[in-house]
């Protein structure tokens, strides 16, 4: 799941100093827009997941924060720190948000073989960087995008210039009454080309 911005901004929705690298200034653009409906939503997708596949950055991001809220009502708290937890770093030693297991070296691979266990989703929350690395590798089966009606301006997109062309099929979406556009697509190999010549 990836939260966008009209202008493909995914860097820092969730708060003014949650990514502030490169000199952003803009973070927090996706909170004023989140509604019931979108976090039912959300909660209906982790739901489904038996497993969280995390970048480094977005990993210690959410182990600040998601062990301190434990709040038996809250729709996330729970899932979010019992369910397992795999670290894509080449860098981090150690990780002490349980469960948590740091994939390193080959992540593609590392990611494969997980995919190969019986379970339900593995689910990449944020780390957009992973989400492209493993999009390009064709590991990713289901693309969830929440777009908010705002223009940015500026900051990390999740897909920026340069990056592997994939082809995607719609399969759901719906707009919560705040204005956020959900779409559900389903990876479909390479994009297909045509003309509009003889159209």
């Amino acid at each position: 799941m990836e939260f966008l911005s009209l202008d493909g901004v995914s860097q820092g929705p969730g708060s003014p100093d949650e990514d502030t690298s490169g000199g952003f200034t803009q973070g927090g653009w996706f909170v004023p827009h989140m509604d019931e409906t979108f976090m039912q939503q959300a909660a209906d997708w982790l739901a489904e997941a038996d497993g969280l596949l995390l970048g480094r950055r977005t990993y210690e991001e959410f182990a600040q924060a998601w062990p301190n809220m434990t709040d038996p009502d809250d729709l996330f708290a729970e899932k979010m720190n019992s369910v397992p937890k795999y670290v894509a770093s080449n860098s981090l030693t150690k990780a002490d948000w349980t469960p948590s297991t740091i994939l390193s070296g080959d992540i593609p691979a590392k990611v494969a073989e997980l995919k190969q266990q019986n379970g339900r989703e593995l689910q990449i929350h944020g780390s957009a960087r992973l989400g492209q690395s493993l999009l390009a590798a064709g590991l990713i089966d289901e693309v969830r995008l929440v777009i908010a009606p705002v223009v940015v301006g500026s900051g990390r997109r999740l897909f920026p210039d340069g990056g592997a062309p994939a082809g995607l099929k719609l399969v759901r979406h719906q707009v919560t009454p705040a204005g956020m556009a959900i779409h559900t697509y389903e990876t479909a190999g390479l994009p297909q080309y045509g003309s509009y010549e003889g159209k």
